[in-house]
This record gives C-alpha cells, sequence and structure tokens, in this order.
C-alpha cells in the first residue's frame, strides 16, 4: 500500500510566491493597456461630440447658446437624439470632463481632454 504524500509549507509557500509574481507581472503589462483603450475612447468621444454639435449648429442653434453651460451643452447634445448618456459621452476615458470651444473663424468645435494631451505627452 503506498503513502499519501502531503505538500510541504515550504512547496505551498514557493507555489504562492510563483502566483504572486506571475500576477504582478500581468498586472503591469495590463496597465499601459487600460490607458490605451481609455485614450482610444477618448478620441472617439471628441469626434463624436464635435460632430453632435455640428448637427446642432445644422438645426439653426447657436454655439454660444450651447456653450453657455454645462447643462446646455448636454441639452444640445440630447437634442440630437444619437447619445444614450449625454453627461458620459462629454467625459473622457478617465472621467474627466471634455473642454468644448467654439471658434467663431473656422465655425468649428474645439473638443479636447486635458488628460489625453498628458496621456500623449508621456507616450512619445
Amino acid at each position: 500500500m503506498k503513502k499519501k504524500r502531503a505538500l510541504t509549507l515550504l512547496e505551498i509557500m514557493i507555489v504562492i510566491a510563483l502566483i504572486t509574481l506571475i500576477t504582478g507581472v500581468i498586472g503591469y503589462n495590463m496597465r499601459d493597456t487600460l490607458d490605451r483603450g481609455r485614450a482610444f475612447r477618448t478620441e472617439q468621444a471628441i469626434e463624436q461630440v464635435r460632430d453632435m454639435l455640428l448637427l446642432c449648429v445644422s438645426d439653426g442653434k447657436r454655439p454660444r447658446d450651447m456653450l453657455e453651460s454645462r447643462t446646455a451643452l448636454v441639452n444640445a447634445i440630447k437634442s440630437v437624439g444619437m447619445a444614450k448618456d449625454p453627461i458620459k459621452i462629454l467625459q473622457d476615458g478617465w472621467g474627466n470632463p471634455l473642454v468644448v470651444e467654439f471658434d467663431s473663424a473656422t465655425g468649428d468645435f474645439l473638443v479636447t481632454s486635458q488628460r489625453l494631451e498628458e496621456y500623449r505627452t508621456a507616450h512619445k
């Protein structure tokens, strides 16, 4: 009859150390992937917000009225009917509000994200 061999404390500690090491490496590599995803989401949101605001202008709304306050901006995007959650689309991937300005010289909206600019600068 064979004896069943139990795991020693040392063997269990080695397995736990290896699992911790592997988890740390995966977590470190995933951090950059998450930031790239946030940057991509922000770039898409910037394009969508700009397009929706241009649609509002084509419907006869004045840019100054839309940019008067954050509530007016949300209502303008809501009126287009293309955004499921207008408040969320006005945030970048990191949860910070997008900055929306109107350039009267070109007749175009400038939508930017401070956090996206910081990300781009850090990853050049």
